[in-house]
């Protein structure tokens, strides 16, 4: 079959997709997106964590076919394309991935875009800094191997305190 899809704004279409095949597989190895990672392929880990309609979903759950004629945003798509206006490559990273690099949240990077793109969530749906037991609870479905998770939370609570002063929204 099939899938026409639009991510990261950019309408797509993957061909000869099989009625099983999830939608992380056709993102990573179909539409060439590799952000989202293939790790436990049972919706435990949030490797694969991605925006599908504006909500945080495991790709990996998702049959390539659910996203028919929906709007598909995985961590690639959170970042602004190009340049900085320093020049420096990154430069365009959104406020949520410019934090875990800036917190140092980012060690193996295997469950990073899972972690960023749910934490992107958690902030965009919330008013202020969220209290550490709700950041907690909402990265509790992404699996990190490498930290105590007190880097990723101080990522997350940079993010809030960097988008409350900016006045704007994740």
């Amino acid at each position: 079959m099939r899938v026409d899809v639009t991510v990261n704004g950019r309408p797509m279409t993957a061909d000869d997709v099989w009625e099983g095949e999830s939608l992380l597989y056709v993102l990573r190895e179909r539409l060439g997106l590799p952000g989202a990672k293939n790790a436990c392929e049972q919706g435990e880990c949030g490797a694969c964590t991605v925006y599908l309609d504006g909500t945080s979903v495991c790709a990996c759950l998702v049959a390539a076919g659910q996203a028919e004629g929906r709007e598909v945003v995985t961590v690639e798509g959170l970042a602004a394309p190009g340049e900085g206006s320093d020049g420096e490559l990154g430069g365009g990273l959104d406020e949520v991935q410019r934090a875990f690099v800036d917190a140092g949240a980012v060690q193996c990077g295997f469950c990073t875009p899972g972690l960023i793109v749910q934490a992107h969530a958690l902030l965009a749906g919330t008013e202020g800094a969220p209290p550490d037991a709700d950041i907690r609870e909402a990265l509790a479905g992404n699996l990190c191997r490498c930290t105590g998770y007190e880097k990723i939370l101080d990522a997350v609570r940079l993010a809030a305190a960097r988008r409350a002063e900016s006045g704007s929204r994740a």
